[in-house]
């Protein structure tokens, strides 16, 4: 075992140890607790009102439909107004009484105000809400957005980053922040209180990521908008006991969500590693159902989250071995 791993276990208190074994029995009790409640018994499915924002493709689009299909008032919102048009029309075909679209970017204040304007006139109001609208971005912050240079012996001996340089990262942080946090944000502030004020059981849903609460290298930027829009959320859901808050974090999802990454495409995962966006979809409307505050996808990405408090450097040899990172 590596030393700096036997140092970690030797220096573990006696709270340390009780809270790592006391994990099982905290999930098994959160797994009991949530089975005892059934939102679709408080809200049928075909009475249900329902905005999904980042509808036009992935996942957003795929709970859309599904939503749709049982029955419920579906608005989407999306910022590409022709592939938002298909999905309204799949929407009534796919069974929903009414079907509506709004074009717009969810970091402009306008164009949240707009939906729920259309929500208010249309639907009357809103049970719920979901977030499922972000930004990739996929460079090492450092070497690769602020593009500082190494040496051959990879050292940053004479590299340093110019103000362009500074800059650019600050720039293309700001594009992570907009979409991953602000834009949430937008959402948030806008529809809690229609939602408080029209439903007689308000949820809202954040498609956050694994990324959001386990570091990982070329990620800095996905990963902290990501947790800071994760953190302003479960915050929320403290402020506001009447809605129900479901967090949804999953690692990679199928499809070409990389291709729009805020600093430059990245690269593809392996399909085969991937989770189906069919499987991610259905888990937050069940998530939605049962009021489940949080769920990992895969599972065990809970346990990587435990560990990273517990030996970090595991989980950070973990996550170079994943991304193939290599510091110099």
């Amino acid at each position: 075992m590596d030393d700096s791993i036997k140092t970690q276990f030797a220096n573990l208190s006696a709270t340390d140890w009780f809270g790592f074994f006391a994990f099982p029995l905290i999930v098994a009790y959160v797994a009991w607790s949530t089975t005892a409640f059934y939102r679709p018994n408080v809200i049928p499915v075909n009475s249900e009102r329902v905005l999904v924002v980042g509808a036009s493709s992935g996942v957003g689009r795929t709970i859309a439909l599904k939503y749709a299909k049982r029955g419920a008032q579906v608005v989407v919102m999306g910022r590409r107004k022709q592939l938002l048009d298909k999905v309204r029309q799949e929407c009534q075909a796919a069974g929903s009484p009414k079907a509506l679209a709004v074009v717009g970017d969810f970091t402009d204040v306008d164009a949240v105000l707009n939906a729920r304007k259309l929500a208010e006139k249309e639907l009357g109001g809103l049970d719920t809400l979901v977030v499922a609208a972000g930004a990739m971005a996929g460079k090492p912050l450092v070497t690769g957005v602020a593009n500082t240079p190494r040496e051959a012996d990879g050292s940053f001996a004479s590299g340093k980053p110019t103000k362009a340089n500074i800059q650019k990262a600050k720039d293309v942080a700001t594009a992570a922040m907009n979409a991953n946090y602000l834009g949430p944000l937008n959402t948030a502030v806008t529809f809690i209180p229609l939602l408080e004020a029209s439903s007689t059981c308000p949820a809202i849903l954040l498609i956050a990521s694994a990324a959001s609460v386990i570091p990982a290298p070329t990620r800095s930027l996905y990963c902290s908008s990501k947790g800071a829009s994760l953190l302003l959320f479960q915050s929320l859901a403290i402020e506001h006991p009447k809605i129900r808050f479901s967090h949804v974090l999953p690692a990679t999802i199928e499809g070409d969500f990389r291709k729009g990454a805020v600093d430059g495409p990245v690269a593809e995962e392996s399909s085969k590693k991937a989770l189906k966006v069919d499987s991610v979809a259905e888990t937050c409307i069940d998530a939605v159902d049962r009021s489940v505050n949080t769920t990992f996808m895969p599972w065990h990405y809970r346990w990587a989250h435990i560990l990273y408090w517990v030996a970090p450097s595991w989980i950070e040899a973990g996550a170079r071995r994943k991304y193939n990172w290599k510091s110099s």
